[in-house]
C-alpha cells in the first residue's frame, strides 16, 4: 500500500519564513490601501517566494499493514475445576480461537493461568499485564478473559488500549456454604478461654433445603470432635481453652450439603501457641554467699516469671544484736508458702539450703508430695549438701536423683557434657554458647573449684560431669514432677568470665524452663512444621534407636516415613504433603498434629462465579461480562470508542497498525522556477501599474 502526501523541507528556518510572510502581507496591504492595480500580482509574487523558501515536496510512503492482536487469558486455577467449569472453559477457548482465526488480519495470543505458588490464588491480572508488555500496544485490538471472576490481584490490572471482555464460567444457580475464621489469636494463655470469631455463610442461589442453622464440628489436636448447632450468616464468638502449652491445632468443620459447589471451604484450621500467663518461682537461699544473686538475676530478667525470694540471713542458732526489722521486711512465711500455697508455684529452688529447723520435716514432706503431683524442685548444692544438715537427710530424699557421699572436692576442674547430655535439650549444643576454648588439648570452658561428690540413682539423667567423671548436673522425673541437682555452687565463675567463663546464663535458663515443662525442651518429643506443603518432622529422644514416623493425611490415608538422625538426639524427616489440610503424626506413644496450608485455600474462599471484581476494568474499556451458560458470543469488529459488547456478541477494535517499508520524496517545483514565477509576477505588477499611470 502506497500513501502520498506533501511535506516541507524549508531552505531557511521557519521563523524567518514567517517574518518574510508578515512583511509581504504588510506590503500588499499598503499597495491595496494606495489603490495600486497590481496589488494582487504582488501578493502572488510574495506567495511564490514563500513557497520557494518552504521548499514543498511530494512524499510517497510504501506501508505494510500489521495484523491486529487479540489476547485471550484462560483461567485454569483450582476453582475452575468445580462443577462443569473446565468443560465450559475448553469449549469457549476453542470457539474463540476459531472466531478470531476467521477475522481478517487478526492474530490470537493465548495465555493460560494456573494456581499461584503457595496459596496465592488466581493472578489473572499479572498474566494479562505481562502478555500486554510483550506485544506492541498499537496492535492490541482487545482482550478476552475466560474465568469464573475470582481474581486475587486486581491491583495489577493494566491500562488496556482496547476493549476488555469477560466470558464467565459457572451457572447462575450455583450456591456454596463456607466456613470463615474472621479472628483468631496466634498466642493464648493456657487454662484461660480465648475467643475465636467464626462464621458459617451461604453464597449464591441458596435453596430452602439448606436451612438457617448448620452443624459445626470442633476438634483439638486430632481428638474426637464435638458437634454444635450454629446459625448461618451470623458471626459466632467461640470461647476455646487450650489444653496444653506449645502448638495447639484446632480444626473446625461443617458437613457438606447436597448441591453445594465444594466442601473444600467447609473446614478451617487454626494453630495457636499456648503460653503460661506467669511462671511462679520460689527461691530459698540458705545463706548469703557470692553466687547468691545468680539465680535471682536470671529469674528477674525473665518478664514471664514471678519470683518470690527468701534468704536465711540469721539462722536460729546465731545470736547478735541486729534488730529483726533490719534483716527482713517480713518474717519467713513458712506455713503459707510450704503448706497453703505450695501448689501455686511452678518451681522451687533450694540454693545452698541447709536444715536448721526453719523448715520442719512436715514441710519438706509437703515439698516431696508437691513433686510427685507435678511440681518441680531444683537443688543447687554447696558444702552443706554432704553434711548432716543436708536436704538429703529429710523426706525430700525420696525424690532426689542422687546419693551424696559427704565428700566435698575442693580442686579445679572443667565441667563437661556427658554423651547423654549431648542428646538432652537442656545441654545439647551448649558448646555453641560462651567462649569454648582449647585447654590442655581438650575443648572446655573456665574451671570450677568445688564439687559435692555424689552418685546418681538408677533412672536419673547425668547431663554434666566434673572431677573423676562424677555427676555434676543430674535430672530425673519423679511421679508427675521433675527434680534436678547441680552438684556445685561455682556457676558464678562463668558469669564473671573467669578463664573465659562459660554459658552460665543459657545453662540455667534451659534448666529452669525444662523443670517448668517448656514444650520445646522436652527430651522425648515429636513435632512438625510446614512451609507451604513441605513438611519437616522432628523427633527428639535420648535413645539411639532408628526412627520411623507415620503420617495420616486429611483423606485418612497413611504413609510411613524413615527418619534420619541429623544431630545427637534429633531425627528428621522431610515430606511434600500431597494436599492441604490437617495431618496426624505418630511415632510410638508420641502423637502430634500439624496444619499444612489453610484447610480452605484462597481458591475456595469464594467459589461463586461473578464478574463483580472485574467489572471496573471491563466498564472502563467499554466491554462486557457474558455468561457462557448462555452460549459462546460472536466476535465483531467495532470502531474505537464504541460499545464493545452486547446481547450475544463481544467486540474488538481494529488498530490499522502498519510498518513503513519505503519512503520517496520528490520536489513539486525547482526553487529557481518558483523564483522565476515570482519575478514575472512582480514585473507584471509594475507593467500594469506603469501603463495605468501613463
Amino acid at each position: 500500500m502506497t500513501i502520498a502526501g506533501i511535506v516541507f523541507d524549508p531552505l531557511v528556518p521557519w521563523h524567518l519564513i514567517w517574518f518574510v510572510a508578515a512583511l509581504a502581507a504588510l506590503a500588499v496591504a499598503v499597495a491595496l490601501w494606495r489603490g495600486l492595480s497590481g496589488w494582487w500580482l504582488r501578493g502572488l509574487a510574495a506567495l511564490a517566494v514563500l513557497a520557494a523558501l518552504a521548499n514543498p515536496a511530494l512524499q510517497n510512503e510504501v506501508r505494510r499493514p500489521l495484523s491486529n492482536i487479540v489476547l485471550m487469558v484462560v483461567d485454569r486455577s483450582a476453582s475452575q475445576h468445580l462443577s462443569d467449569r473446565a468443560a465450559q472453559t475448553d469449549a469457549a477457548a476453542k470457539a474463540v480461537e476459531a472466531e478470531v482465526r476467521a477475522l481478517p488480519n487478526t492474530e490470537l495470543r493465548k495465555i493460560t493461568v494456573g494456581d499461584a505458588p503457595g496459596d496465592g490464588g488466581t493472578l489473572l491480572m499479572g498474566a494479562l499485564s505481562e502478555a500486554l508488555a510483550e506485544e506492541p500496544r498499537a496492535r492490541v485490538a482487545g482482550a478476552i478473559l475466560i474465568t469464573d471472576g475470582q481474581v486475587h490481584d486486581m491491583a495489577r490490572a493494566p491500562d488496556m488500549p482496547a476493549p476488555v471482555n469477560v466470558l464467565l464460567t459457572g451457572h447462575a444457580s450455583d450456591w456454596d456454604r463456607r466456613l470463615i475464621v474472621e479472628a483468631a489469636p496466634a498466642f493464648a494463655i493456657m487454662g484461660e478461654p480465648v475467643k475465636l470469631r467464626l462464621k458459617v455463610d451461604d453464597e449464591g442461589k441458596v435453596p430452602a433445603t439448606a436451612g438457617k442453622t448448620a452443624k459445626l464440628d470442633i476438634s483439638i489436636d486430632g481428638e474426637p470432635a464435638q458437634t454444635y448447632t450454629v446459625p448461618v450468616g451470623r458471626d459466632l464468638d467461640l470461647p476455646v481453652t487450650l489444653p496444653h502449652g506449645g502448638l495447639n491445632v484446632l480444626q473446625f468443620q461443617t458437613p457438606a450439603l447436597p448441591g453445594e459447589l465444594t466442601d473444600r471451604n467447609n473446614a478451617a484450621v487454626v494453630q495457636i501457641n499456648g503460653v503460661r500467663d506467669r511462671l511462679r518461682v520460689l527461691l530459698v537461699s540458705g545463706e548469703p554467699y557470692q553466687g547468691e544473686r545468680v539465680w535471682r538475676n536470671l529469674l528477674k530478667s525473665d518478664p514471664s516469671v514471678d519470683l518470690v525470694h527468701f534468704t536465711i540471713l540469721r539462722p536460729p542458732e546465731k545470736e547478735d544484736a541486729v534488730p529483726v526489722n533490719e534483716l527482713a521486711l517480713i518474717a519467713f512465711p513458712t506455713h503459707e508458702l510450704f503448706v497453703e500455697k505450695i501448689k501455686s508455684f511452678d518451681l522451687i529452688i533450694f540454693d545452698r539450703y541447709r536444715r536448721r529447723g526453719i523448715l520442719p520435716s512436715e514441710y519438706l514432706a509437703n515439698v516431696r508430695n508437691y513433686v510427685e503431683h507435678g511440681g518441680a524442685v531444683l537443688v543447687e548444692a554447696g558444702p552443706e549438701f554432704g553434711s548432716a544438715e543436708s536436704l538429703y537427710r529429710s523426706p525430700l530424699a525420696d525424690v532426689l536423683p542422687v546419693d551424696p557421699t559427704s565428700r566435698v572436692i575442693e580442686q579445679g576442674f572443667l565441667p563437661e557434657i556427658t554423651p547423654l547430655g549431648q542428646r538432652h535439650p537442656v545441654t545439647e549444643g551448649l558448646q555453641n554458647f560462651g567462649r569454648w576454648q582449647e585447654k590442655n588439648g581438650k575443648p572446655g570452658w573456665g574451671r570450677w573449684f568445688r564439687q559435692i561428690e555424689m552418685t546418681a540413682k538408677p533412672g536419673a539423667e547425668v547431663l554434666m560431669s566434673g572431677v573423676n567423671n562424677d555427676p555434676l548436673l543430674v535430672l530425673a522425673h519423679e511421679g508427675e514432677g521433675r527434680v534436678a541437682v547441680l552438684a556445685s555452687d561455682q556457676a558464678l565463675l562463668w558469669s564473671r568470665d573467669f578463664e573465659g567463663g562459660g554459658p552460665q546464663l543459657e545453662l540455667l535458663r534451659r534448666l529452669a524452663h525444662w523443670m517448668m515443662k517448656e514444650p520445646s525442651l522436652e527430651e522425648e518429643a515429636l513435632h512438625a512444621s510446614a512451609v507451604g506443603q513441605d513438611l519437616t518432622i522432628t523427633r527428639r529422644s535420648l535413645t539411639e534407636a532408628k526412627r520411623e514416623v507415620t503420617v495420616t493425611g486429611p483423606d485418612g490415608k497413611s504413609v510411613t516415613l524413615p527418619m534420619t538422625e541429623t544431630a545427637p538426639g534429633s531425627w528428621t524427616a522431610t515430606w511434600h504433603a500431597p494436599a492441604m489440610g490437617v495431618y496426624k503424626l505418630a511415632q510410638g506413644d508420641l502423637k502430634a498434629v500439624v496444619g499444612v496450608g489453610p484447610a480452605s485455600p484462597k481458591e475456595f474462599e469464594e467459589t461463586i462465579a461473578s464478574g463483580a471484581k472485574l467489572a471496573p476494568l471491563v466498564d472502563a474499556h467499554r466491554g462486557g461480562v457474558l455468561r457462557l451458560e448462555e452460549g459462546v458470543p460472536e466476535i465483531r469488529q467495532v470502531r474505537p470508542g464504541a460499545a464493545a459488547a452486547g446481547r450475544g456478541w463481544i467486540g474488538i477494535t481494529p488498530r490499522n497498525a502498519y510498518v513503513t517499508t519505503d519512503v520517496r520524496v520528490d520536489p513539486l517545483l525547482p526553487s529557481w522556477l518558483m523564483l522565476l514565477i515570482a519575478a514575472l509576477l512582480a514585473i507584471g505588477a509594475w507593467l500594469i501599474e506603469g501603463r495605468r499611470h501613463a
